[in-house]
């Protein structure tokens, strides 16, 4: 530790007061952070209350989370809610937590989300009568760079979207907001005046109080031991006092969540693993720091600062964490663990750089509290694949206080009404499977993720830790061919090719808003899949067999699939799964492979969600059969006008689309393999073949490919190249520009319902309404124009749209078109609603007469919408320009 601060009293860690955090009560008392709100139980001793036989609804976990739950749940009209916590109300890591409400998270769902925890937590006082702590501080976001400045930007556009007040500023403005700010090496900051600090602890128990007002049951010193499941569904909780039967269980168990789930009945993964969390309390300061003093986040810095009593509560995200719990540990009441101030000096000094005035301040204490964090630095959300009636919402990676809030409201109206209000799927613990359930790689991923909250994350970065987790047959191949990758779903797939002699460090280093190093590779990638052949392996799809002795399997897909699957065998109907509001539950391709067998193809996060959507409306009969056989296929997918002639040499048989048509599958030999699923589809909109071939044959296949289609020109291509050319077809994915809530209506696939058979699917009275109704918002193509690709920010997704000046939507993907030679966003659009506040149908007109720009980090670049893709125009003018300079130099 630097000399400066050892030598004096000033932050010296020498100087160690009396423990700040002791081990009963919590009401800012000189022993306390925090103090302990008095027991809710009748009697004051919740032990002594008798446990209720059964309720409808058990919620484990006593902290802020399960008392936003209950309270929620109490809210929407439910009784017979009963909820359990092991030691005391609040006593586990809510009683540590730093206190700060903040808007600024790196996606929509987690912004709205805080926004309403804040709404929420500020009118809580007035509610309950209970003192919360509530102040409203404001909070400044410290810009080091360039890039962190640009970061911020993005963010402020995307909050303005959604009406959350805040200003991009410039270094002169923070010091008069915040006096103690050195401001020397700062480029700019972002101002969020509505972020405020609380008393987590008071806020905790002002939602119990409230949850105990509408009738909930709340019993301190009661452990769950395990869920009982019958059949599938949850029938019961066992704790260390008796059972309570159930028809639903929610696990807010925080750093006990991922235990809890390994030791109920039927095991549930909650990949969730606890660190260490330091942070710094200091005596009032000479000059006491006033309460509304703006929260600091110098995320360069690693670090945050919030007033506290006067002086001044500061922590932050090392580089370094300390990860804690990996062997699974038991303790009723989480209390201060070990100082370590070692670890903590780096934030230290990061603190005294940021507030030099700091060093004359005393120490209270510096805290030391377990958090739990997730694989990918998102909550865990929803019902658990499997088991109806057991749902999760655990895994705050240290925004628990921020997050209770909203995601205690979307679980309660989920658990209500079967979804929730806004999409969270970004959140939806199904978007895990069994296989992010190890306890090491659990222990790798938070080691990365805890730096990764406050590292700058620039678009296209990847994970560095549990990676080659799933791989393909062709991964060593590929590898040594300069394949670089990326991960999803923990399955490694290439995002480009790394040409021969191309500096692979400076390559795999290049991270910007801007124009990116790997361009060229890229573009030769796509020019390579529109004149010649190309192989990208796509093994990562995820792949179900659905089969039946007689018209079971068929029925089901019907009554699952907004298209019409009664087709001829060998067929490939491109289709939906809707739910019963029409939007997108799954967007997948089935192929008839049998009369009574049918083969889907669905997105690769989509393992766990549709499995467990298609089981949730599967008949329980013993003549229909759905398997998993994503492991079972490689999937290559031979792109280009060339992709005819390399398999029509290799299985002597004619590829023509006289011979073999337009989304049609054949089982055919390539090569010696036999048994291969080819089918004439690309998911781009380019010519070629997709090719499912058993994973023993998967080398051998590629092999020949390549071998082959050399006189082809065949090349490697990747998933970047892949986005190019499905974005400029304007095709939409799930996940990226689809989801629960987004019907075929709004994105021009009407054309994918059976509108015109009396066969009933889910969602179809909704598409019926909403084709009566009119669509009110439509997803579109922009082309960018006015912009130059290499020196303009470039667009990613979630841009807001303006038309004639008014917010009108956000982008959901974009790419660089390399035959357009021009950015290409496809997004949705809405008009204004009407005088009386009612939405207003979209039209044709609305869309065509507008004019359009994307905000790109606040600058606003025109655009041109279409409701249709128009690469075929710009290539007809791009090949008129090329024949005018031609004949122009041929004049010369």
């Amino acid at each position: 530790m630097c000399s400066c601060v050892r030598s004096s009293r000033a932050l010296s860690p020498v100087l160690r007061p009396a423990r700040l955090l002791p081990q009963t009560g919590y009401r800012l008392a000189s022993r306390g952070l925090w103090t302990s709100p008095p027991s809710l139980a009748v009697g004051g001793d919740s032990t002594l209350l008798p446990l209720p036989s059964q309720a409808r609804v058990v919620i484990c976990g006593g902290g802020i989370v399960g008392s936003s739950v209950a309270f929620h749940l109490a809210k929407l009209g439910w009784t017979d809610i009963v909820l359990l916590e092991q030691g005391r109300l609040g006593a586990g890591t809510t009683r540590l937590c730093a206190g700060i409400v903040s808007v600024a998270k790196p996606i929509s769902i987690e912004c709205q989300m805080a926004n309403y925890s804040n709404g929420l937590y500020k009118g809580l006082e007035e509610e309950t009568g209970v003192k919360t702590g509530y102040v409203k501080t404001g909070s400044l976001c410290l810009a080091q760079n360039q890039d962190r400045f640009l970061s911020l930007k993005r963010l402020a556009s995307r909050l303005k979207v959604m009406g959350i007040s805040c200003n991009v500023i410039k270094p002169k403005e923070v010091a008069k907001l915040h006096p103690h700010v050195n401001i020397h090496d700062l480029v700019g900051a972002l101002h969020l005046p509505g972020d405020a600090v609380v008393s987590p602890p008071d806020i905790n128990h002002a939602l119990a109080v409230a949850a105990a007002g509408y009738g909930v049951q709340i019993l301190e010193r009661t452990t769950v031991q395990q869920v009982l499941v019958e059949k599938g569904q949850v029938t019961a909780v066992e704790t260390d006092r008796g059972s309570i039967e159930c028809e639903f269980f929610v696990n807010c168990a925080g750093q006990w969540a991922y235990e809890l789930g390994q030791a109920s009945e039927m095991k549930v993964s909650i990949p969730l693993h606890g660190c260490e969390q330091f942070y710094l309390l200091t005596k009032p300061l000479q000059d006491p720091l006033p309460p509304d003093t703006p929260v600091l986040m110098d995320m360069d810095g690693r670090i945050y600062a919030r007033p506290w009593q006067g002086g001044v509560l500061s922590g932050g995200f090392e580089k370094n964490p300390k990860p804690i719990f990996t062997e699974g540990r038991n303790q009723l009441e989480i209390q201060n663990m070990q100082e370590d101030w070692d670890h903590f000096e780096p934030m230290l000094s990061a603190l005294l750089r940021r507030m030099p005035s700091l060093e004359s301040a005393e120490i209270h204490q510096l805290v030391n509290c377990p958090e739990s964090f997730t694989p990918d630095m998102r909550c865990l959300m929803g019902e658990t694949p499997g088991i109806s009636g057991y749902f999760v919402l655990a895994g705050m990676n240290s925004s628990g206080l921020a997050f209770a809030g909203g995601a205690g409201k979307y679980l309660a109206e989920w658990m209500t009404y079967g979804y929730p209000t806004a999409n969270v799927w970004p959140l939806d613990i199904k978007r895990f499977g069994n296989l992010q359930s190890s306890r090491t790689f659990l222990r790798h991923r938070v080691m990365e993720v805890m730096p990764l909250l406050y590292e700058l994350k620039v678009p296209r970065w990847d994970f560095q830790t549990g990676r080659q987790l799933r791989t393909s047959p062709l991964y060593d191949r590929l590898d040594t061919q300069g394949a670089r990758w990326m991960e999803k779903h923990g399955f490694e797939r290439t995002k480009y090719f790394v040409p021969h002699g191309k500096d692979l460090l400076s390559l795999d280093q290049s991270k910007t808003f801007y124009k990116p190093d790997w361009f060229d590779i890229v573009g030769s990638e796509v020019k390579c899949c529109k004149e010649a052949v190309c192989v990208i392996d796509m093994s990562s799809f995820t792949k179900f067999e659905l089969s039946s002795t007689n018209d079971q399997a068929l029925d089901l897909l019907q009554h699952l699939c907004a298209n019409d699957l009664d087709v001829p065998v060998g067929h490939i109907v491109h289709t939906g799964m809707l739910n019963e509001r029409g939007g997108y539950e799954n967007d997948c391709s089935v192929v008839r492979v049998s009369k009574n067998s049918f083969f889907i193809v669905s997105p690769t996060d989509q393992q766990v969600h549709c499995w467990a959507w298609i089981k949730k409306h599967m008949p329980n009969d013993p003549h229909l059969h759905l398997e998993d056989v994503s492991w079972k296929y490689t999937a290559l997918n031979l792109i280009g006008p060339r992709a005819m002639d390399v398999l029509t040499e290799l299985s002597y048989v004619s590829m023509t689309p006289d011979h073999f048509p337009s989304m049609f599958c054949k089982e055919m030999s390539v090569g010696y393999a036999n048994g291969i699923r080819v089918m004439s589809m690309t998911h781009t909109g380019e010519p070629g073949f997709m090719l499912y071939v058993p994973i023993e044959y998967a080398l051998h296949v590629y092999n020949e490919l390549m071998s082959v289609g050399q006189k082809y020109g065949i090349r490697n291509a990747g998933y970047y190249a892949l986005r190019s050319l499905r974005i400029e077809k304007f095709f939409a994915f799930w996940g990226q520009d689809l989801d629960a809530f987004t019907t075929p209506l709004e994105c021009g696939r009407e054309f994918r319902v059976k509108f015109d058979t009396d066969t009933d699917f889910l969602g179809r009275a909704a598409l019926l309404q909403q084709r009566h109704d009119g669509v009110f918002r439509r997803f579109v193509m922009l082309i960018l124009e006015d912009h130059d690709t290499e020196l303009d920010l470039w667009p990613w997704w979630g841009e807001p749209v303006y038309r004639n000046d008014q917010l009108a939507g956000t982008t959901t993907s974009s790419a660089y078109s390399y035959t357009l030679e021009r950015h290409i966003c496809l997004g949705f659009v809405s008009p204004p609603p009407s005088p009386e506040g009612l939405p207003t149908p979209i039209t044709p007109d609305f869309i065509n007469r507008g004019d359009y720009e994307v905000d790109i980090a606040g600058q606003r670049y025109p655009a041109k919408a279409k409701l249709y893709p128009f690469s075929s125009l710009f290539t007809q003018q791009k090949r008129r320009k090329e024949d005018m300079e031609l004949s122009n130099l041929q004049g010369k």
